[in-house]
């Protein structure tokens, strides 16, 4: 990767279009779920793109391999598409702006109590 791909995510570009014409081929059920997870997965703080896109290679692998098996999308992700996407970043150890703004407060209540 040279140094302009790097600053602009110009290979990052290229990786979600990749993404969306593998996703095409897939049935309506899994790009609903794929447009579901990739807007939920960007929630957390310590993903950045860069080391998200194997993660969302790896859900694209598992889906495609799902479909080639004639599973439906319930059977690979389960019933609750927010639990699937909780479970793959904290695999990863991934905390969500939600836990990175709690540790900040606690942080911040915790000196001035010891003031």
């Amino acid at each position: 990767m040279n140094f302009y791909d790097k600053i602009t995510g110009n290979d990052m570009t290229r990786q979600q279009k990749e993404f969306n014409e593998r996703l095409s081929v897939l049935p309506t059920e899994y790009q609903d779920a794929w447009n579901k997870i990739n807007s939920e997965i960007w929630q957390y703080s310590n993903l950045t793109g860069r080391n998200l896109m194997p993660i969302l290679d790896g859900i694209l692998n598992l889906f495609e391999e799902g479909f080639s098996d004639g599973l439906s999308i319930q059977e690979i992700v389960g019933d609750d598409l927010d639990d699937f996407v909780a479970s793959v970043t904290s695999a990863e150890g991934a905390k969500s702006y939600r836990d990175k703004l709690r540790q900040q407060l606690n942080n911040a209540v915790a000196k001035k109590l010891l003031k």
